[in-house]
């Protein structure tokens, strides 16, 4: 459990989904009581001392879980605009259909109530979401929910885990520069600091005073557990073999591997008949806009470095590469079809490798299956690049949630940074948060080409 909070939750937006699912209880027990409604529960519910409760719990765990995969727990939605519209517009869309659903359906749970107290409930909601938010953008600021690092080590370093901290996940931190001489707990105390991050070896004077201000209660991390911790991601440039040898994690033991099989079985033959009829009206789609097939079978790198054929819809014409060059996708490919477009920006053109996931040749989670064309380049030119292959590739994996679309040498190594933080830290726990942010990556259209 400890291993789950520290790593998978941001603390923040625990507390705030608290307030919210607690929010959202209120308002639908209040609706239900008001509207005097008939309820129809399961007759274990019915045990409950009050049914209405009940009903109340089960519309919060549905109405407050949409806001998961809608994006509206993570720190940026508090400190922009945008995606804060952006995901209460999405979630206010599915909350409304599936609380239509439950009253008008044939085994609705809610009956005899009026649509206005309903709409009334989800848009008081809504609004409260948003306007927590916002107070809590407004106030993070200046409050000690951003908290002030002191960086600390030679300018490049520094200047590494500071530009890491420009990024979407280091936002609620604030970071903190002094000149080395100043590094005293005199100097320090009066800093409000919540950590001091060593982004590179101190000397033996800098270490002394970094001892000082241990002892005296401030916390003191290295670069790379700072990373690794609360950006959820390895710092390549600390990284050696050795660390990877005495780390924790790394290999998963048999009966988590059993569980992962089992969940890529189910859920993936899941997802195949419920997507079945969007996959034949994407084929009609791509065989109508261009010539040429309409699956795409590409050679990919799978685990062990063993390869395998890949399924996708085409999403590119026939003579994408007809030179004979593997190239990668770039901003505004002209070699990318009008349908190719679309199925590439909704993702639509992954479908197909369900069917890998059900021969075992890939997992619903893990990193991106590569070409060995790039993978032997790659190897070459990033340090630790193979290391990723100890797990199977998967449809969706925590770089491609965490990082858009890479075409250079420079965008892999940055996924890698990610795919090593996956293959060290992977858990069921992790998996399932993957999942979910992946429907929002889906629905926004987040780094597609």
């Amino acid at each position: 459990m400890q291993r789950a909070t520290a790593h998978y939750l941001s603390r923040e937006m625990a507390i705030l989904g608290v307030v919210d699912f607690a929010l959202c209880f209120i308002l639908i027990d209040t609706m239900l009581q008001a509207a005097g409604v008939s309820v129809s529960l399961p007759p274990l519910a019915d045990m409950l001392p009050r049914s209405d409760l009940a009903l109340a719990g089960i519309l919060t765990l549905i109405v407050g879980g949409i806001a998961l995969p809608a994006g509206l727990y993570r720190p940026e939605v508090c400190r922009r605009c945008q995606p804060l519209l952006i995901g209460i517009g999405a979630a206010a869309l599915v909350a409304f259909g599936v609380v239509s659903l439950l009253r008008d359906g044939p085994d609705g749970l809610i009956a005899d109530v009026r649509s206005l107290y309903g709409a009334e409930v989800l848009t008081a909601w809504l609004a409260a979401m948003a306007l927590i938010r916002l107070l809590h953008g407004r106030l993070a600021g200046r409050t000690a929910a951003t908290r002030r690092v002191l960086l600390f080590g030679a300018p490049r370093q520094v200047g590494a885990v500071t530009t890491r901290l420009r990024s979407p996940r280091g936002r609620r931190f604030d970071a903190v520069l002094l000149p080395n001489q100043a590094m005293t707990w005199e100097t320090l105390r009066h800093q409000q600091l919540w950590a001091i991050v060593m982004a590179s070896e101190p000397t033996a004077q800098a270490a002394e005073a970094l001892l000082d201000c241990k002892f005296r209660g401030i916390r003191v991390l290295s670069g790379a557990a700072f990373q690794e911790r609360y950006l959820r991601r390895i710092d390549l440039d600390a990284l050696t073999a050795h660390d990877l040898l005495v780390s924790r994690g790394i290999t998963a033991s048999r009966i988590s591997a059993t569980v992962k099989r089992l969940c890529d079985l189910i859920i993936g033959a899941a997802m195949l008949v419920l997507l079945l009829p969007l996959m034949a009206v994407t084929a009609v789609a791509v065989k109508l806009d261009s010539p040429g097939p309409v699956l795409y079978r590409q050679v990919r790198t799978g685990r062990y470095d063993r390869t395998y054929t890949l399924y996708k819809f085409r999403s590119m014409t026939q003579d994408a590469e007809a030179s004979g060059d593997p190239r990668w996708a770039q901003k505004q490919d002209p070699r990318v079809t009008r349908v190719g477009r679309f199925i590439r920006a909704t993702r639509i053109d992954e479908l197909p490798q369900l069917v890998n996931v059900m021969r075992g040749n890939m997992s619903l989670v893990g990193p991106r299956p590569e070409r060995p064309h790039f993978v032997e380049q790659l190897a070459r030119a990033i340090p630790f690049y193979r290391q990723r292959a100890y797990v199977k590739p998967g449809l969706t994996g925590w770089a491609q949630v965490n990082f858009p679309y890479g075409a250079s040498v420079e965008d892999a190594r940055e996924k890698l940074a990610y795919d090593l933080y996956y293959v060290k830290n992977r858990s069921f726990a992790l998996d399932l948060r993957i999942l979910v942010s992946t429907v929002r990556v889906v629905l926004f259209r987040e780094g597609a080409r």
